[in-house]
């Protein structure tokens, strides 16, 4: 009893201690409220985007190129074909081997990229090999070149149901050893013309297989055009690893009495894709309007389509009042826009700079050390909020602060088969991804009026 006694007279006498002070906080000294510093956020709506085309692109010498003939409901319809610098074997000089050859058969394999997309499942492929009317050579195209195709002659063609992921079981023909049965990557293998070979190859003059720029100069290339085996079908876009593809020739060889079987193979030394789009009425309409905020923004892959973003409602904000502790853009699919074709993963997000030129935005820039990097930045589709996010304090701090000078800022399309949040931030542009976002935009009105594009800024104001 003598120590609940003592506890009683512990806690009596604290509470007469407690409540002699004045003020909770009395430890201490008082806070001025004329001093105080406080947070507050404020979601900014004020925002312009708009539906705009992509820059011209690059296809030449990709890691991945595109082929494919899609029709997207909402966007139209995006062509891609492929073209091919066919190299002699070993890319050097050929000789052709002795005795009497016979062909026995021609396969062009071309191997699949990550990528796909559209539909792989109902959609069947028709696969159309022609020879080009001008050289491809090694220098730098771009997906808008125009290429002139010898339509009149069909060199190969194969009806097949994309299997990107699937390997594949072929013969593999030894020289002087038995044949083997392996398994390869996913690929297609298209049957190709065995006289243009032969004419090509094996019974071609000496100087046009001295080097692989003589022979280049009298074949000039191949064009791969991929079709629909019906119309009505949507059809897709697939990536191609073109470097490690090539044309496989299997021969047979007779010298007296000695009878081999061998291969031989013809690399691809260059490629690029020639891409064609058909806006459909709603993209025509909205690449038209550029003088009001769209309700409705359009991204799509392929080299496609692109947004364009400003902030005029950042003009309420005095630079020399408040800082930013933290700017976000968030952005939301239109509802329902994902069925059955999926938004893209991830988008970027980059500035133009005085010379009208693609640069890193603030908070994407390994240079600026207010920048957190690559995943903190953002871009990726979150699918449980149905969000893309952008981390952007630094660069509205600098548009508020006019450090910066907007010269142009879009939202476009990365390469999202490769998602690396150390890898940097991606902003070139890229025919490596097909796949396509519908964005809700400044839209107000129901059902939409609650996800349009916004700005949730954190700022203090600093009170003098």
């Amino acid at each position: 009893m003598k120590f609940l006694r003592l506890d009683l007279l512990t806690l009596l006498i604290s509470l007469f201690i407690f409540n002699s002070c004045k003020r909770q906080d009395g430890i201490g000294l008082g806070i001025d409220s004329s001093n105080q510093i406080n947070g507050s956020l404020i979601v900014d709506s004020n925002i312009v985007i708009n539906t705009v085309a992509e820059d011209s692109v690059v296809t030449s010498s990709l890691a991945k190129t595109p082929l494919g003939n899609f029709d997207d409901p909402e966007l139209g319809s995006t062509k891609s074909s492929v073209v091919l610098a066919l190299s002699l074997p070993n890319n050097a000089a050929y000789t052709v081997p002795a005795g009497t050859l016979t062909i026995d058969s021609v396969v062009m394999v071309l191997r699949y990229a990550n990528g796909f997309y559209g539909d792989s499942v109902a959609t069947r492929y028709i696969a159309n090999v022609y020879q080009l009317n001008e050289k491809a050579g090694s220098q730098v195209y771009y997906n808008t070149k125009r290429w002139q195709v010898n339509t009149g002659t069909l060199l190969g063609t194969k009806t097949f149901t994309p299997r990107t992921h699937d390997s594949v079981t072929i013969v593999n023909i030894r020289d002087a050893k038995v044949d083997t049965i392996q398994k390869v990557g996913p690929q297609v293998r298209i049957p190709f013309s065995k006289k243009f070979i032969y004419d090509n190859l094996f019974n071609a003059n000496g100087s046009q297989l001295a080097s692989t720029t003589l022979f280049q100069n009298f074949i000039k290339g191949l064009y791969v055009r991929l079709d629909k085996a019906q119309s009505t079908d949507v059809g897709g876009i697939m990536q191609l690893a073109v470097d490690s593809s090539h044309i496989d020739v299997f021969y047979k060889s007779v010298s007296g009495t000695t009878i081999d079987t061998a291969t031989v193979s013809l690399p691809f030394s260059s490629h690029a894709a020639e891409i064609a789009y058909t806006r459909s009425a709603t993209i025509t309409a909205a690449l038209n309007n550029q003088s009001t905020s769209q309700n409705v923004v359009y991204l799509q892959g392929a080299g496609g389509l692109r947004a364009k973003i400003s902030f005029p409602g950042l003009d309420k904000f005095n630079s020399d009042s408040i800082v930013l502790n933290r700017a976000e853009l968030v952005i939301t699919p239109v509802a329902n826009s994902g069925i059955p074709f999926a938004p893209l993963p991830k988008l970027t997000m980059y500035q133009l700079d005085l010379a009208h030129a693609r640069t890193y935005i603030q908070d994407a820039s390994t240079a600026d050390a207010r920048s957190a990097g690559a995943a903190v930045f953002g871009g990726f589709y979150n699918k449980t909020q149905k969000e893309y996010h952008f981390v952007v304090t630094a660069y509205i701090q600098d548009l508020i602060r006019k450090k910066t000078i907007d010269y142009g800022t879009y939202i476009a399309p990365v390469d999202t088969t490769v998602i690396n949040t150390t890898a940097g931030v991606d902003i070139a542009q890229t025919v490596a991804t097909a796949g396509r976002s519908i964005l809700v935009g400044t839209d107000n009105t129901t059902p939409n009026k609650v996800n349009h594009i916004k700005l949730n800024i954190i700022y203090t104001r600093i009170r003098k």
